[in-house]
């Protein structure tokens, strides 16, 4: 790869860091945006659910416009993530005006790019409520008219510790049922409970039901971004993440289908940067992307100059069993490996971030630094068994990422 006449093992560490923040911006381009409504009467707990689930209070981190009488429309600062939030006025005249406003937006942007489309509807109602208006009623009918699928989603459902719902809540759900409203999936009402009352002993509940409703009523081409967006499925963000690490395993062998001379082993680097700066993107960090940037850089390029890091490489394959400096070059199968425990090294660390959560930004970069050697130390050594299914070819996946 040049740039200006420079070849990348040339690069100072700065460039390495422009370059990771150029793949980190693209990885969140790719991974596009999901759309969600949430509408509900004010003091419903609609903050406080979307928090939950997306980890981020977006109304005041991201980036809000009106978009309709008492509506905003909030943007994720990382463009994965966006929200129209009512205030809560849907009856009425008001609710009139609301509705008609929505379907201008809902009828303008489905003839664009699917990120800029609307996608799911959450209609909220507060449990204690314990009814459900005429007006509120035809309010769904007609947005679910308009070809969007609305999911029910009943709040600050008390739960006791036994996993039994108050009796009230559940009469009341059970009514919603029998209404026959045309909701997604299959006329379901979700019960949750997004923060946990520790004094009444109600935990918190329902949130993963949630999740994969919206899942499967989302369109699949967005898929990825509610993947970044989302905190409580992991599970997801690692399957997503492994696809990554499966496409860039089989690119570097491609590479080293040539045996590659170790000298050159700097030719990996665009492979691996684009990578880990896929995993970061799809973990949704809040990490500062110039920290991220410093220890993807350090990790697979970077010591400033020329010969520092052809030896952060040439060290880092070392540890890559059947990586013999002394041999002719890099193999394939050494190629695969290296790729294989670099990513699955850095899915770790990421998932460590992940879970620390806003205690991630005051993590410094020699400790992040560290955690990842460590890591591809143990990737390392499991890459060959982990690759060579019975039919020797280069087949990455497959168990959670180990955690000590």
């Amino acid at each position: 790869m040049a740039e200006h006449g420079r070849r990348t093992d040339e690069l100072g560490l700065e460039d390495v860091m422009a370059r990771f923040a150029e793949a980190y911006g693209k990885a969140l381009d790719e991974l596009g945006r999901f759309n969600l409504v949430i509408f509900g009467k004010t003091g419903v707990g609609k903050s406080t659910l979307v928090n939950a689930i997306f980890g981020a209070e977006v109304a005041r981190t991201g980036t809000g416009r009106p978009v309709t009488l008492r509506t905003e429309y909030h943007e994720h600062p990382d463009g994965y993530l966006g929200i129209y939030d009512s205030e809560g006025i849907e009856v009425g005249q008001q609710g009139d005006q609301i509705l008609e406003k929505f379907r201008e937006i809902i009828r303008r942007t489905h003839a664009g790019p699917i990120e800029e489309q609307i996608h799911v509807i959450w209609y909220c109602v507060r449990a204690a409520d314990l009814r459900l208006e005429e007006a509120q009623e035809a309010f769904i009918r007609a947005l679910a008219d308009e070809g969007l699928p609305v999911l029910f989603v009943l709040t600050q459902v008390a739960i006791n510790r036994a996993g039994q719902v108050h009796p009230k809540a559940r009469e009341f759900a059970e009514a919603i049922v029998e209404r026959d409203l045309p909701l997604s999936p299959d006329n379901r009402v979700f019960l949750t409970m997004a923060q946990a009352d520790d004094f009444a002993g109600w935990p918190r509940h329902g949130l993963t039901e949630l999740l994969d409703a919206t899942f499967r009523a989302a369109p699949a081409g967005v898929a990825q971004a509610l993947t970044a967006a989302q905190v409580i499925d992991v599970a997801r963000k690692v399957r997503l993440a492994r696809q990554s690490i499966t496409a860039a395993v089989a690119t570097a062998a491609s590479a080293g289908a040539t045996p590659i001379p170790f000298s050159d082993a700097f030719v990996l680097v665009p492979i691996q940067m684009t990578l880990m700066a896929r995993i970061a993107a799809i973990h949704g960090l809040s990490v500062r992307v110039g920290t991220l940037a410093s220890v993807a850089g350090a990790a697979v390029a970077a010591g400033g100059v020329t010969q520092a890091g052809r030896y952060a490489v040439t060290s880092l394959l070392k540890l890559v069993p059947g990586a013999n400096v002394a041999a002719s070059g890099i193999r394939a199968s050494v190629a695969g490996s290296f790729t294989y425990a670099l990513g699955e090294a850095w899915l770790v660390v990421c998932g460590r971030l992940l879970k620390m959560g806003p205690a991630a930004d005051a993590v410094g970069h020699d400790e992040i630094r560290a955690m990842f050697l460590d890591q591809f130390t143990t990737k390392a050594k499991e890459a060959p068994r982990a690759l060579h299914g019975e039919q020797g070819g280069l087949v990455p996946g497959g168990s959670e990422p180990h955690d000590p």
